[in-house]
């Protein structure tokens, strides 16, 4: 005999497995998102910031920074178990999260958003000390500001981020992103379940995957949609003849699994940064380190800044 379920019931027994990937997580992870960060705007004449902070007594601070087609939801589960010394902060980058989309995107503006932020917040005004944590794009974000502002910042980590020679050409390079311009889906549960991570990679935490992947919609007039900018993937400009130049203390961390590891990007970064950066490798880790390894990934990076912290 064939039973025919009505559509309602089908959806919600959909909807009741997605949220039980967020049940089954583990519970560090659901003590460290009920572990609520201000939420706020930056009012800013190329489009509007939105960031959030995770205030602790002590002064100095952390600025993590989220890839490509990323946002700052994706340190919920990472920024509250990182080490209490730091205040943290956790942008949406322009056109990304919830942060308004521009004409267009490059480093510049990136880093100026982020220090228009710091601003905001009274941090750049010489008593405090301020360290990046960038993955993936976020990575290179850190790593140009950086370099940029040398006597700004205290530190930084690179997380999987590849960086390349100065003499790469940008014009042959092939972007991990959308090949198609945004669409529109039907209702909420279509368009998570289309949720994938770019590089594409098998990720065991779908818990920590339904979380980021609720964050990244938004319904809009059409339908649901996903909330990046796509022109972004097309039109950022990368950092052609750029050369990274630390003066902080820097740590690049990569994924035991990531393409990057036996690649001659990552032989680039051994040789070129051997004087100013560590390197560490988190082994069961593919390109999405702080999904695949959050455990293992905050734990390196307490031990690197209560280092970083005694030195300076």
């Amino acid at each position: 005999m064939v039973i025919y379920y009505p559509l309602e019931y089908a959806l919600m027994e959909i909807t009741n497995s997605l949220a039980a990937d967020i049940q089954n997580a583990p519970e560090w992870f659901h003590s460290a998102i009920s572990n609520k960060p201000r939420i706020q705007s930056l009012t800013h004449e190329l489009g509007d910031i939105t960031y959030q902070t995770w205030d602790r007594e002590k002064k100095d601070v952390i600025v993590l920074i989220h890839g490509t087609g990323a946002h700052k939801k994706w340190w919920d589960p990472i920024a509250p178990l990182i080490s209490m010394n730091f205040s943290i902060i956790a942008p949406d980058l322009p056109g990304m999260g919830e942060s308004d989309h521009r004409k267009e995107y490059n480093f510049e503006e990136f880093s100026e958003a982020l220090i228009a932020i710091l601003h905001q917040e009274k941090i750049v005004n010489g008593t405090q000390k301020i360290y990046l944590i960038g993955h993936s794009l976020g990575g290179h974000v850190a790593g140009y500001m950086a370099s940029e502002f040398p006597d700004l910042f205290n530190g930084i980590v690179m997380i999987d981020s590849p960086i390349r020679p100065p003499t790469y050409d940008y014009d042959k390079h092939k972007s991990t992103g959308p090949l198609r311009k945004i669409k529109f889906y039907p209702d909420k549960i279509s368009i998570i379940e289309r949720f994938r991570l770019m590089p594409p990679q098998d990720c065991e935490n779908d818990w920590y995957l339904r979380y980021i992947a609720e964050h990244s919609i938004l319904n809009v007039d059409d339908g649901w949609r996903w909330r990046f900018d796509d022109k972004m993937f097309a039109t950022l400009q990368r950092l052609n003849n750029y050369e990274f130049k630390f003066k902080c203390p820097a740590l690049f961390i990569a994924g035991g699994k990531s393409l990057l590891l036996e690649s001659k990007i990552m032989k680039y970064i051994r040789k070129a940064f051997k004087e100013s950066m560590k390197v560490e490798v988190i082994e069961d880790a593919a390109h999405h380190v702080p999904l695949d390894s959050p455990i293992e990934l905050v734990n390196l990076i307490n031990n690197y800044l209560d280092e970083w912290e005694n030195k300076i």
